[in-house]
C-alpha cells in the first residue's frame, strides 16, 4: 500500500534521489548522467530552507512518486490581494506506478497545502504527459506568463519548470 507523506529534513535522501531520477527522466537524459556539484547543493539547500512543501508517495520505503509546491509573495494585485501564490512543480510518478492515482493524490495534498497557506493562485508547467491530469483537476491553460532567461536561451520542452532545462544547459 502506498503511504503518502509531507516531507521533513530528514527525508532529504529520498528528496534528492527523487529528484535527480525525475530530472533524468524528464530531460532524457543518461540514466549514469552526472548532475553538477552546484545543482545538487541547491537543490539540497532548497528541498530543507526553502518556502515549499514536498509530498512522497512511498512503497515500503522505495520512492514510487514525488510532488512540490513552491510558495512566493508578490506585490498584492486586485485578482490577488495577499499576493501569496504558489508553483506546482517536479510532479512525478515511478513508470511501474504509473496509472494507480498517485500523481492525483499527491496534486490534491498540495492543493490543500496552498490554499491553507493563503495561496491564492497556484501555477505549473505541464507536459504533455502530465496536462490532461491538471485538466481533470481544475487547472486552466494561461496565456498571460512570457519569460526572460539570464542567459537569452529560450525553452526546448513544453515545459520549462516540470522540463528544468533550458536549449543551452540541460541540468537546470
Amino acid at each position: 500500500m502506498i503511504e503518502y507523506r509531507i516531507t521533513t529534513p530528514e527525508d532529504i535522501d529520498l528528496l534528492m534521489e527523487s529528484r535527480l531520477v525525475m530530472l533524468r527522466e524528464v530531460n532524457h537524459l543518461a540514466p549514469d548522467y552526472e548532475y553538477s556539484e552546484e545543482l545538487k547543493n541547491c537543490s539540497r539547500e532548497y528541498f530543507l530552507n526553502g518556502d515549499q512543501t514536498t509530498v512522497l508517495a512511498l512503497d515500503d520505503g522505495k520512492v514510487a512518486g514525488c510532488a512540490s509546491i513552491s510558495y512566493i509573495t508578490v506585490m498584492p494585485t486586485f485578482s490577488h490581494a495577499t499576493g501569496k501564490r504558489s508553483h506546482l512543480m517536479n510532479v512525478y510518478t515511478d513508470p511501474s506506478y504509473r496509472g494507480q492515482g498517485i500523481a492525483r493524490t499527491m496534486v490534491n495534498m498540495l492543493i490543500e497545502d496552498a490554499w491553507a497557506k493563503g495561496a491564492t493562485e497556484i501555477s505549473l508547467d505541464a507536459t504533455t504527459m502530465g496536462r490532461p491530469l491538471y485538466e481533470k483537476l481544475g487547472f486552466t491553460s494561461s496565456t498571460e506568463a512570457m519569460v526572460l532567461n539570464k542567459d537569452g536561451s529560450t525553452s526546448c520542452c513544453a515545459s520549462a519548470s516540470a522540463c528544468s532545462c533550458s536549449c543551452s544547459k540541460k541540468e537546470d
